[in-house]
């Protein structure tokens, strides 16, 4: 393992593999997930998310980017930067338009995460958010998981506890493609979400606090089709989203024996499964990559990469959705589990 400093921490590269070869590189900068190698029937090693090279590049000094982060203490976007909790209104950074976005613009995708426990199978870290951080109320101890299965899946188990009422909602921004080429297009991707609404958003990406059908419109993944193939159509939510990057509806009941959501791609056959507790998920195509230098030197584009955010709703504690209300309380802690699961063929 390597390490270095950062804010006078060690931040170190962690290796879990399994006894199929599949190995997944996680560091505690970020609880993040740098990479993940499928072995091939061929021999080869394919990694499948995107990121950079070094350690260091993650730092925001040299980069700002959520690629394979933990991101909170409130993924997504919070309207205006505001929330209201126990009847105090609080004001957060505002680093997305108006809204708050990922916790703010130093949010936990930027934690040096304390390393609990950390095996060829299993890496437990843990950090300490505390009260004011970013502008968000209550002290925060969060715990996140990984353990690699024989079976190539990638559980991450999230586990928050706090002092005073707040807002959590916590993902892992993975940026996938599973081509072989991070320099390629995931437009022929194959997707499939077990969800038959979707979130339509304002012009800032913020739910407008309905949901609608997802039948007769680009947003039907009901039926496995490829990401592009209705990405350009002539409809609104299309267009505000500069693709897709929308909340879907997870069809309930939710449970881990089930996908949410199937990615494969046509030209090396990987599938990615993701199998999640939570209400809701997040399909970002990658809009907005711009030709950022990642591994290999490879310049990632527009569509280079799709995300895949298990989640809380966009924007829940400004909303009144039983299923997803984005609130965390001292007596009942946050437990919470995705999985990966990449099969070749």
């Amino acid at each position: 393992m390597n390490t270095l400093l950062y804010n006078g921490k060690n931040v170190g590269l962690y290796e879990l593999k399994n006894v199929h070869g599949m190995k997944v590189c996680i560091t505690n900068f970020g609880a993040r997930i740098v990479s993940m190698s499928v072995p091939m029937p061929s021999g080869v090693e394919c990694d499948v998310v995107q990121g950079f090279d070094r350690l260091e590049d993650y730092f925001p000094e040299n980069h700002s980017s959520d690629f394979g982060a933990v991101v909170g203490r409130y993924a997504n976007r919070l309207a205006d930067g505001r929330i209201i909790v126990d009847g105090v209104e609080y004001q957060l950074p505002q680093n997305n338009g108006p809204n708050c976005l990922h916790g703010g613009p130093m949010g936990w995708q930027y934690a040096v995460y304390d390393v609990i426990e950390a095996d060829e199978n299993c890496l437990r870290m843990c950090m300490v958010s505390p009260d004011g951080d970013n502008g968000f109320p209550g002290r925060v101890a969060m715990r996140v998981t990984y353990t690699l299965g024989d079976d190539n899946a990638l559980h991450i188990d999230y586990n928050a506890e706090t002092d005073r009422s707040t807002v959590l909602n916590v993902t892992n921004h993975s940026y996938w493609n599973l081509n072989g080429d991070f320099g390629s297009s995931i437009l022929n991707h194959i997707l499939q979400i077990d969800a038959d609404r979707y979130a339509p958003v304002d012009e800032t990406l913020i739910p407008l606090g309905h949901f609608d059908a997802v039948a007769d419109t680009p947003m039907d993944f009901r039926k496995p089709k490829s990401v592009g193939r209705d990405i350009n159509a002539d409809y609104e939510q299309l267009y505000i989203g500069s693709g897709y990057d929308h909340n879907w509806v997870l069809n309930q009941p939710r449970t881990l024996e089930s996908p949410a959501a199937v990615l494969q791609s046509p030209v090396t056959g990987i599938t990615l499964e993701v199998y999640t507790d939570t209400p809701g998920i997040q399909i970002y195509t990658g809009n907005f990559l711009d030709g950022v230098e990642g591994k290999y030197g490879v310049k990632y584009q527009r569509c280079s990469a799709i995300c895949l955010e298990t989640q809380q709703y966009p924007d829940s504690p400004n909303h009144n959705w039983p299923e997803s209300t984005g609130r965390l309380t001292p007596d009942k802690p946050f437990n919470s589990t995705t999985i990966f699961k990449l099969v070749a063929k």
